[in-house]
């Protein structure tokens, strides 16, 4: 083991998410485990989740930071965000002890699952599977997510071999890796998801204009009745003057 691996053991890193957040139950190891712990609490604070950290390369070395808005949303906006708000943070904490590129990302279509909440919403399609521990003899899975069931994601595997079972349990807590299939039943449910996200947005975009002109028409009401009141006075106090000198 070298210097660098004494420094940063192969343990699980500790999330410190924002109170009341979800916490993420795959989660890094070794230099990543440290760079989340690092960039968890800022995401935190902007609105975001951390998705998944990882470290790639030897001389061209790239830290990816993956991201995502609580219902899974990541513009091209909120990735520069994101690295403008990290690149400092790195720089001071000083996590990897050679140069690297920061690279921010969504989780895209064929995304890792860390959250329970990933594992229910994508209950329906392909997923593969990565144990930390060997299950029958065997790491990796593949197969249908078919839902949760307390701790553990039920799986209908598509990798069978002769006198295994064709559904399995794994524990959520005990994988290395999850992530999507890309299929083509997966690309039409993130294309519905898509139009969904797009028609409530443009929905809250049409009440918040909405309230702004009812401010503004408001307020411009407000203004011209003042205007008109300005403008009376003077001769409603002329006519009263006249009227007392006529008595």
């Amino acid at each position: 083991m070298d210097e660098r691996d004494q420094r940063y053991p192969m343990t699980r890193s500790i999330d410190t998410p924002p109170a009341g957040a979800e916490p993420r139950l795959i989660a890094e190891q070794g230099i990543a485990a440290r760079v989340a712990a690092i960039v968890e609490p800022v995401l935190g604070g902007m609105g975001y989740r951390l998705v998944r950290v990882k470290l790639s390369g030897s001389g061209g070395c790239t830290l990816q930071i993956m991201a995502e808005r609580p219902d899974g949303t990541m513009t091209v906006d909120d990735c520069e965000a994101v690295s403008r708000a990290l690149s400092p943070v790195l720089d001071v904490a000083d996590p990897i002890d050679r140069p690297y590129r920061l690279e921010v990302s969504s989780p895209g279509m064929d995304r890792p699952l860390v959250r329970r909440s990933d594992f229910e919403r994508y209950a329906g399609q392909v997923i593969k599977v990565e144990m930390a521990v060997a299950i029958q003899g065997r790491r990796r899975f593949r197969g249908l997510l078919l839902g949760i069931e307390g701790d553990a994601a039920r799986l209908r595997r598509d990798d069978v071999a002769p006198g295994e079972a064709n559904e399995i349990l794994l524990a959520i807590d005990g994988m290395a890796e999850a992530k999507l299939v890309l299929t083509d039943s997966l690309i039409v449910d993130s294309l519905r998801r898509g139009k969904t996200q797009d028609k409530t947005q443009d929905k809250t975009q049409d009440k918040t204009q909405d309230k702004t002109q009812d401010k503004t028409q408001d307020k411009t009401q407000e203004k011209a009745s003042k205007e008109r009141t300005r403008v009376s006075s003077p001769l409603d106090a002329a006519s009263s003057h006249y009227q007392n000198e006529g008595e």
